[in-house]
């Protein structure tokens, strides 16, 4: 595995593929690597012939009172993980190089990016949508590989692609669980035992949701009564919000169909943590 921090070499190390015309897969990441990112990895490489892998806690995407400076950090591990999962090139690149003195611009979505997580942080899809397209313009890849824990991101991020006419497929990869139904998520590692116990909540309402739907309920303020009411059992969790949207822009819907998506947020301890289902599909596997 070849690991690179500066752009120019990054640059010329990509020629090289592209002149082997190997296809080139990205993998953008924050570091402190799990076997959710490194799904991610297997289809990068199911897709392409080269997995380019990024890790730069991006500081655009931190609110003033987020946890960028402990957010969690151990590049040696994610050294470790990333070679042995197959990743061809690690970029590392420091604040000062993806955001030298003067770098001022940035990408601004448009109202999808208002509501639900970009609500409770002002700011944060700013953040992404810049990093990623920079990385997308670094990089070039023909794919990027994205979680749909994050799925307000990943649509946010496929609006770009379609609105700036970028030449990328966008995959949207199912999340990864632990076994009792906890989203995998660097910022578990926030969490104490009796939290981590009270955070398996969480993907308990999404469950509960979904069986509710295929029971036939097709309320979407049923379906999150029914949320709020197993979640009230779990003193550590405090709910920021329930979501249960169209897939396309996320609008809040009052009849719920199969491509429902249902989300939440909540704070768990020092731990903000998401999760979410399409209800056709249930938990992802």
């Amino acid at each position: 595995m070849v690991e690179l921090d500066a752009i120019a070499d990054l640059r010329r190390w990509l020629r090289g593929q592209r002149t082997a015309r190997r296809r080139v897969s990205l993998v953008p990441t924050m570091g402190f690597l799990h076997e959710g990112h490194l799904r991610l990895v297997d289809e990068a490489r199911r897709r392409a012939d080269t997995v380019v892998m990024s890790i730069f806690v991006n500081p655009l995407q931190f609110g003033g009172t987020e946890d960028f400076s402990r957010y969690p950090r151990d590049l040696d591990r994610d050294r470790a993980l990333a070679a042995t999962r197959g990743v061809d090139l690690l970029f590392v690149p420091s604040t000062e190089i993806m955001y030298p003195p003067g770098a001022e611009i940035r990408v601004v979505p448009g109202p999808t990016a208002d509501r639900w997580e970009g609500a409770a942080r002002p700011g944060h899809f700013t953040g992404v949508l810049t990093v990623v397209a920079k990385l997308f313009h670094l990089v070039e890849p023909e794919v990027a590989c994205f979680g749909r824990k994050d799925v307000q991101q990943a649509v946010l991020i496929n609006q770009m692609v379609r609105d700036l006419d970028w030449p990328v497929e966008v995959a949207v990869i199912p999340t990864v669980r632990e076994p009792d139904g906890l989203a995998l998520s660097s910022r578990n590692a926030y969490l104490d035992p009796e939290e981590r116990r009270q955070a398996a909540a969480l993907s308990g309402a999404l469950r509960a949701a979904h069986e509710a739907w295929r029971a036939g309920e097709r309320s979407a303020s049923a379906l999150e009564a029914t949320m709020r009411a197993g979640l009230k059992v779990f003193p550590a969790v405090r709910v920021e919000y329930i979501a249960i949207t169209e897939p396309r822009a996320l609008a809040p819907v009052a009849t719920v169909t199969a491509d429902t998506i249902v989300a939440l947020a909540a704070r768990i301890g020092k731990a903000r943590l998401i999760d979410n289902i399409v209800l056709g599909d249930g938990l992802d596997p």
